[in-house]
């Protein structure tokens, strides 16, 4: 597929990095990916989109790759950074999606910009820290306990963290990214973690961490902060995607974000796991997002 990169510059003075591919003219399908995670588009993502007529635009968040940090954000803030890429773009209406620490970023899209986020997919997406009735840390991987718990206690003590962690990735292979990420990996998702999926995922580590560790950093202090906006807002355009065999993102969070987004289409899925569905459901996802979109394929 053809891809192109560029820096688009915000009216703030700030750049954000941009990954497109597929067609000029295709419904932008807007990708928030991971945390943390860099500009690399998955190719079965990538191909279900194009064979659908649509053109993945992926925007690196302030820290990540050439994006300028941030430091201070909430997840709300990606909503008019997305606008703004979009407005350099020429393009209007779009639909979005989010994986992992995506979801709340690809949420806030569909919450704040009603008028033109026509639908949008949290796929193994994070719920709010404070969720109410919900233990945010039940059910991770001690990796993700230690990090989240950190970020709580704020930058001075998740730092050091995220810099152990992030040497240790910058020159991760495909044949160790199971091992590497230890704990956050289920059973179902060390079976996926193969061949070009397992090398796409290692390359966008890679990529993620090769400037520091500012945008993971900014990314997990937003996720333990107040998002900035009302799932309320979702309106019935929100799907919930999750699996509940997911270290990394607890099966209670998506269940608990599918009963909290008002008219959201709840996908609980028996056996998923943090990763899998990209291997094994985007054609599914990509079809339930059109179809709620009001753009079947």
């Amino acid at each position: 597929m053809r891809i192109q990169r560029r820096l688009v510059r915000m009216a703030d003075g700030r750049d954000i990095d941009v990954l497109t591919a597929g067609p000029d003219d295709g419904l932008p399908l807007v990708v928030h990916e991971g945390t943390p995670v860099g500009l690399v588009l998955n190719a079965k993502l990538g191909n279900a989109a194009i064979d659908r007529g649509l053109r993945p635009v992926l925007t690196a968040r302030p820290g990540y790759e050439r994006s300028t940090p941030r430091p201070g954000r909430k997840v709300a803030d990606v909503a008019a950074d997305v606008a703004a890429v979009l407005d350099e773009l020429g393009a209007g209406e779009f639909v979005s999606i989010g994986f992992s620490g995506g979801g709340p970023h690809t949420l806030a899209c569909a919450a704040l910009l009603p008028g033109r986020c026509l639908a949008t997919a949290s796929v193994a997406g994070v719920a709010p820290s404070d969720a109410a009735g919900l233990d945010f840390l039940a059910g991770m991987g001690p990796e993700n306990v230690e990090e989240f718990g950190l970020a709580l206690q704020g930058a001075a003590a998740l730092t050091p963290f995220l810099d152990k962690e992030a040497a240790a990735l910058r020159e991760v292979t495909g044949e160790q990214i199971a091992a590497a990420l230890g704990g956050l990996i289920s059973g179902a998702d060390a079976a996926a973690l193969t061949g070009q999926f397992a090398d796409e995922l290692a390359a966008a580590l890679r990529a993620a961490v090769r400037g520091g560790t500012e945008g993971w950093l900014e990314d997990d202090l937003a996720f333990t902060a107040d998002w900035g906006f009302s799932l309320d807002a979702l309106a019935g355009r929100a799907a919930i995607w999750q699996g509940d065999q997911d270290n990394m993102v607890p099966f209670a969070h998506g269940q608990w974000l599918a009963a909290h987004a008002p008219g959201a289409r709840a996908h609980l899925e028996p056996g998923a796991g943090h990763l899998t569905m990209t291997v094994t459901a985007i054609d599914r996802i990509l079809d339930d997002l059109l179809d709620l979109a009001g753009r079947r394929p």
